[in-house]
């Protein structure tokens, strides 16, 4: 369940609650008590991308955390486009190729 900020427009309470994606975008404050004054309101997310991990592992580029070589042999599947990154079924090998 995601975690959502709120803020009264009237008094300026904050508050956050565990709720599902279909709650409300706005509830009365308990504080001032002005109804539909708290509204939900945009906030950054906790998930970074930071450090080492799986991206400094190589698995951004696809070769499942094992580090590039400059030296391999390019790949025979066709370049991709419409945005799938090759590994998909339209690039691979079909069989009798």
């Amino acid at each position: 369940m995601p975690l959502y900020e709120y803020r009264c427009e009237s008094c300026g309470e904050k508050e956050e609650k565990l709720e599902g994606i279909s709650a409300p975008t706005e509830h009365d404050c308990a504080q001032c008590g002005v109804p539909l004054g708290m509204r939900r309101q945009l906030s950054l997310t906790s998930f970074t991308l930071a450090g080492g991990g799986w991206h400094a592992q190589g698995y951004a580029n696809g070769s499942g955390g094992k580090k590039a070589d400059a030296a391999a042999p390019a790949p025979s599947a066709p370049a991709p486009s419409g945005g799938c990154a090759g590994g998909c079924a339209c690039h691979a090998a079909k069989p009798g190729n």
